[in-house]
């Protein structure tokens, strides 16, 4: 029987190298340039950024989460969940480490249902990060929903029609191509009705009309894009993976990329909590340190259970993946550790927040885009509320309904079957009385 919290060694001399280059090399990229990691390098860029990413090659943690086939390490989701906890201190780190989603799921999605030349054109400069791509599912009035979709395609000879819009594409604006999933056959059910095409963004008819940002960016500055295909011409060869198989393409892309994500919401939520901790022991109020202070305490003491408890949870749904090579039987603990982690980011920056006062409050400081963050995380990739459901329904399949008046831990009934499990022991006392 074996229970071990502890990583392999040869493994985590490489963890321990990415948290060192980490923090050194890449959050510098964060404050030097903000808000540009999707953007096509420049040439004064690249020459900051290349010999970083050529570090990365060396050391073998470049796009870990591919297989050697497509120039990775073919890493399990532990490792990567190991790996993805430190890239998520920093915004551009998954750039430099060749991981930078959604353009990894994409990647996958074209690495097993793209066309030679799709892989010739799109592939290993995505791989590369040389470009950049845009999922482009959510719709402005059905959002995530895809029984409520109506961007549509429809055959024309040997090409498809696409029309429709799409809300919050992200990257649209830098991408190269887009990944579109559309209405196909519309008498049968979403999930089967639904297509994925492979969409240049270039293409007449993709019409980006505005880049929507999140609270506090500029407008039309954001990187989430109402798009509208406008009668969008494209070949047979754009359909990937056949009619009516875009919900199998998209389990491709989504479940390790959750993981991954729940991982480097951790890396970012450690940081929070260690900010709170900082703060705490270095400031004075009301004759003590903020760290003497009990609801202080509590603060701290809440915020490492609920980060080392969640934390937990997603190396285990990791686990299980690597153990069961299929991401419906881990479905479950995928779903809720997305879920979860909204609530653990928010709640770790909201205490570190409070903690600082009102220099929390003050672009000086990132807490409060923390909290605005764990905000849009309650959205991206479904809803929260949708996630809940998802679990509620995976764990009420093991358990029945009693046919019966009173409930199963109904006591006086169990008290009944106690008393007659143990009859000639509660006789033997009765006599010797």
């Amino acid at each position: 029987m074996a229970w071990e919290f502890e990583t392999d060694p040869e493994y985590q001399k490489l963890l321990d190298w990415a948290d060192d280059f980490v923090r050194n090399e890449v959050e510098p990229l964060d404050l030097v340039w903000p808000n540009e990691e999707f953007v096509p390098l420049t040439d004064t860029r690249r020459k900051a950024i290349d010999p970083l990413k050529d570090e990365v090659r060396k050391k073998g943690l470049w796009a870990t989460h591919l297989g050697p086939e497509l120039g990775g390490q073919g890493h399990g989701q532990l490792k990567l969940a190991l790996l993805n906890e430190i890239l998520g201190r920093s915004q551009w780190a998954p750039i430099v480490f060749g991981c930078q989603a959604p353009d990894t799921g994409n990647a996958e999605i074209i690495a097993h249902y793209g066309t030679d030349e799709q892989k010739k054109r799109y592939l290993q400069p995505l791989l590369d990060g040389e470009l950049f791509s845009s999922y482009s599912m959510t719709e402005p009035q059905g959002g995530a929903d895809p029984t409520q979709f109506k961007c549509a395609a429809v055959r024309d000879g040997d090409d498809w029609i696409i029309n429709g819009w799409k809300y919050f594409s992200s990257n649209a604006k830098t991408s190269a191509f887009l990944l579109v999933m559309v209405v196909t056959n519309p008498e049968v059910s979403a999930y089967q009705g639904m297509s994925m095409f492979l969409v240049p963004t270039d293409t007449a008819g993709v019409n980006i009309v505005r880049n929507v940002g999140l609270y506090g960016e500029p407008d039309n500055e954001g990187l989430h894009a109402l798009v509208h295909y406008d009668n969008v011409r494209v070949p047979a060869e754009a359909l990937l993976g056949g009619e009516g198989q875009a919900f199998a393409i998209a389990q491709t892309r989504l479940g390790g990329g959750r993981i991954h994500h729940a991982m480097r919401t951790i890396g970012f939520a450690r940081q929070a909590m260690d900010m709170m901790c900082e703060r705490a022991l270095s400031r004075h109020t009301a004759g003590s340190r903020l760290s003497e202070k009990q609801y202080v305490q509590g603060f701290i003491a809440d915020s490492y259970a609920q980060l080392t408890q969640f934390r937990l949870f997603v190396l285990y749904a990791a686990w299980q993946i690597d153990k069961y090579k299929d991401y419906n039987k881990v479905r479950k603990d995928i779903a809720a550790v997305k879920a979860t982690m909204p609530t653990v980011l928010h709640d770790i920056a909201w205490r570190a927040m409070q903690v600082h006062g009102a220099l929390g409050v003050t672009n000086e400081m990132p807490l409060f885009k923390m909290v605005h963050g764990a905000a849009a995380m309650g959205l991206v990739d479904g809803p929260t509320e949708v996630h809940k459901a998802t679990v509620a329904k995976q764990v009420l399949r093991n358990h029945s309904p009693i046919d019966d008046q009173w409930p199963s831990g109904w006591i006086p009934r169990k008290r009944e079957e106690a008393q007659a499990k143990y009859a000639q022991f509660l006789e033997l006392e009765m006599g010797n009385l």
